[in-house]
This record gives structure tokens, C-alpha cells and sequence, in this order.
């Protein structure tokens, strides 16, 4: 029986990229209420993991649970009420910030997919979440990166779905940038009580941002080489075995980040 402080669970989790395995008897667990942040080389199956979870594969073996419930089980409707995706790759579309948010409420239209009263509150908290206010009438196309990725995440939270999934959300974005959607993500967390899972390349983002980390490892078939508190990770031997790096804390003025050097002892995992 699953544990109902979960938001998502992958369970004896097996499949395939091709004829090669990319996961077998694969076990993940993502606690409710949290930002849970995915790490590990390329090609380890970080992206597929949230395409399952999104119902956008099925599983060789075991389960993909969302709330306790297998997302195999649910219609697409259901599933899109529980989870929102934020593909890595997504083409801006040439239209109003308010409209491409507005998109997300397409689960909770009627059938002739009128907005009511609502979605459009629920457009308009997204829109302010996002710190997307004054933007709303702006063509979505002439958004810098950082607003264009607040506008994606918008028109995911306008789903309002429990469960966000966000694939590279800080891909392109520049430091600051990056920085301040991360910092909207935490927000996201402690004031509308969602469970985020990100899956990112910046180590020491998912390191500074993120309630967890999972580290995947860079063998076939992918396992999972470590899960917990940044500062359990970060002392760890996972980040070494995927990425030949160790994280040395820095503090300053009671926050922290991570240094990255080059490991002196990396383990065969």
C-alpha cells in the first residue's frame, strides 16, 4: 500500500530506450510538499522518468503511482488534474501571455471551452505567482527567457494539478534568471502546498533550492545512487560517481551554495 505523505512513487520501475535497458527494477520515492531536484549525467533517463510519471510511457514492469493511484489506471483527463508537465522543449506560440496561461485550464473546460469565472481566477493567480503581472497583453514570443519560462510554469500552475514536473526549467536562463525561478518554485511549495519535481543540470541550483536531491548514476541499466538532504548529498559519494565532482559548501550571510571541483577519489558506481 502506498504512503500517503507521497506525491509520486516509481515501483520495481523497468524500461527500455530501444533493445537497451534504461531502468530496471527502478525504486523512487518523491514526498508530498516538496522540491525534490533530479541530477545525473545525460542519457541516464532523468526526462523519461517524468514522461512516466506523466503518463506519456508505460512501464516494461512495476508501477508509476501519483497520489497512490498507478497513472496507468488513469484516464487523460484525470491524470492531467493531478500532474503538470513542463517539457524541456517547448516552441513559444505567437499569442498574449493571458491566452498561453488560459491554456491550462483546457482540463477543466467545458466542451465548448469556455472560460468561466473560475479559470479566469485561476489564470489570474497563476499570472501573479509568477510575478507575471503587466506582462499579461505582451506577445508571448517578445518575453525575455526568464519571463518565458514564468509564463510556461503559469500556464502549468493555472492546471492546478498537485504534482508539477519541470524538465531543465533553468536551460538557457542566465544566472539571475535562473536564480529567481527557482526561487519562485520554492514559493510555489511553501504557499500553495504543491510537490515539485525539477530535473536539473546546475548542481549546485538543485543543491541550494532543492527540500531533496536524487543522484542517478551513469551505468546501464541507471540506478539511483543516492537520495536526501543537500548536505547529505553533497557529502556523499553519489556526486562524484555521476559527475567526477565534489560540493564544498560556502555560507554567507546565513544562506549557502556550492562550490564544484574536480573529485580527488571517484568511486565505480
Amino acid at each position: 500500500m502506498s504512503d500517503g505523505t507521497l506525491a509520486l512513487e516509481f515501483l520495481g520501475t523497468s524500461c527500455s530506450y530501444g533493445s537497451r535497458p534504461l531502468f530496471e527494477d527502478f525504486d523512487l520515492a518523491v514526498p508530498r510538499g516538496k522540491v525534490l531536484g533530479i541530477l545525473g549525467p545525460n542519457g541516464c533517463g532523468k526526462s523519461t522518468l517524468l514522461g512516466l510519471a506523466d503518463g506519456l510511457g508505460v512501464p516494461r514492469e512495476g508501477k508509476v503511482l501519483v497520489g497512490g493511484t498507478s497513472v496507468a489506471g488513469l484516464s487523460s483527463r484525470e491524470r492531467a488534474q493531478r500532474v503538470a508537465l513542463l517539457p524541456q522543449v517547448h516552441r513559444t506560440p505567437s499569442m498574449h501571455v493571458r491566452d498561453l496561461v488560459a491554456c491550462g485550464r483546457y482540463v477543466h473546460m467545458g466542451p465548448f471551452g469556455q472560460l468561466g469565472e473560475k479559470d479566469r481566477r485561476a489564470v489570474d493567480e497563476a499570472i501573479s505567482l509568477m510575478g507575471l503581472k503587466g506582462l499579461e497583453h505582451r506577445n508571448a514570443r517578445r518575453l525575455s527567457g526568464g519571463e518565458r519560462q514564468r509564463a510556461f510554469i503559469a500556464m502549468a500552475l493555472a492546471q492546478e494539478a498537485g504534482l508539477l514536473l519541470l524538465d531543465e526549467p533553468t536551460t538557457y536562463l542566465d544566472v539571475r534568471a535562473a536564480h529567481e525561478l527557482m526561487s519562485l518554485v520554492r514559493c510555489l511549495v511553501s504557499e500553495r502546498g504543491m510537490t515539485v519535481v525539477a530535473v536539473l543540470h546546475d548542481v549546485d541550483l538543485a543543491l541550494r533550492f532543492c527540500d531533496e536531491v536524487a543522484v542517478l548514476g551513469r551505468e546501464r541499466p541507471t540506478r539511483l545512487l543516492a537520495q536526501g538532504s543537500p548536505e547529505e548529498v553533497a557529502r556523499g559519494s553519489a556526486l562524484p560517481a555521476a559527475f567526477g565532482v565534489e560540493a564544498v559548501p560556502c555560507d554567507k550571510d546565513g544562506m549557502r551554495a556550492y562550490g564544484l571541483f574536480a573529485a580527488t577519489n571517484v568511486p565505480h558506481r
